[in-house]
């Protein structure tokens, strides 16, 4: 969209908040978030949570008008909650965005929110998507990207929450910005991943818990287990018959328990425990499925994941 195009759109909408305000009665100040981050990263699906919360929610809006937007909703407007998205798209006049964040703070409550993933997974979705990179179609998107981290380092720097959506798909992302930013927090505002792999087939690049649990007996060994995986009824109550197994899933569930919200407390957004056995059929398994279950009945958001089974 050509700029003019794209002001006076704007300023219909600038119009529009005009003749919504009203004299101010006392109400809290209202609340802007801006939304930024890296290409790929998710920014329209996070502003699509915050306009289920019910925000007044502007996309690629130019920064230079952001001063007058802060102003429009301020304390004399009836719009309390307001998002918006501010990226590489803007070209050179991203370089304001400090400066501007700094003065527009002094008329209005204003949250940064950034958005990264790593080179991997955003290489990964610029290939699903077929879409090209913001920055030009002369470079490779790797080095796009790269040029756009330069962009973006000293925004990074001002945010006041940094989400790497690596880890999530779109729906596991709006849920999880749904929880950090909805009134009633709950106070475990993490997604917990619980993944049972074997160690034949390498340990998970992404685990940030790993537990060893090839020190139980293994059905493996016994016939009629053999074909079959560790959430099978059967496998599970011969693997849980075993005390050292009952007593290994109380003790981690309840460290789990313990540990989960100090990560919550230090900004931890996800969560990926890894149990491994051999081959990644039985013990880790079973052990996978009953750790998640308790954790999600101790009320955190889970994700059981079995990546070697079945093979």
């Amino acid at each position: 969209m050509a700029p003019r195009k794209v002001i006076k759109k704007i300023k219909g909408k600038f119009q529009t908040l005009a003749h919504n305000t009203v004299p101010h009665d006392g109400r809290s100040q209202g609340e802007l978030v801006i939304i930024t981050g890296m290409s790929g990263s998710g920014k329209a699906s996070v502003l699509k949570a915050f306009e289920d919360l019910g925000y007044y929610c502007v996309d690629n809006l130019p920064v230079g008008l952001i001063p007058r937007f802060a102003e429009l909703i301020g304390p004399s407007s009836e719009i309390e909650k307001t998002a918006l998205v501010v990226d590489v798209r803007e070209g050179s006049q991203l370089e304001e965005l400090p400066a501007i964040v700094k003065s527009v703070r002094r008329i209005i409550p204003t949250k940064v929110l950034f958005l990264e993933a790593s080179d991997a997974v955003l290489l990964r979705r610029f290939s699903e998507t077929r879409r090209p990179h913001p920055l030009g179609r002369h470079n490779s998107v790797k080095a796009s990207l790269s040029e756009e981290r330069q962009h973006l380092r000293k925004i990074r720097d001002l945010a006041d929450l940094v989400i790497d959506t690596s880890k999530f798909n779109v729906h596991e992302l709006r849920a999880h910005v749904t929880e950090r930013f909805q009134k009633q927090q709950s106070g475990k505002n993490i997604l917990v991943s619980c993944v049972s792999f074997g160690f034949r087939h390498g340990v998970p690049e992404d685990a940030d818990l790993l537990f060893d649990v090839r020190f139980l007996p293994n059905p493996h060994f016994v016939p009629e287990f053999r074909n079959l995986t560790g959430r099978h009824p059967k496998v599970a109550r011969y693997i849980r018959s075993f005390p050292q197994s009952r007593e290994f899933i109380e003790r981690i569930s309840e460290l789990l328990v313990y540990l989960l919200p100090h990560y919550v407390h230090e900004g931890k957004s996800y969560l990926t425990i890894a149990f491994g056995c051999t081959g990644g059929q039985h013990r880790s398994v079973m052990i996978a499925e009953d750790v998640g279950k308790r954790l999600k009945k101790a009320g955190y958001r889970m994700k059981v994941n079995h990546r070697d089974s079945p093979k």
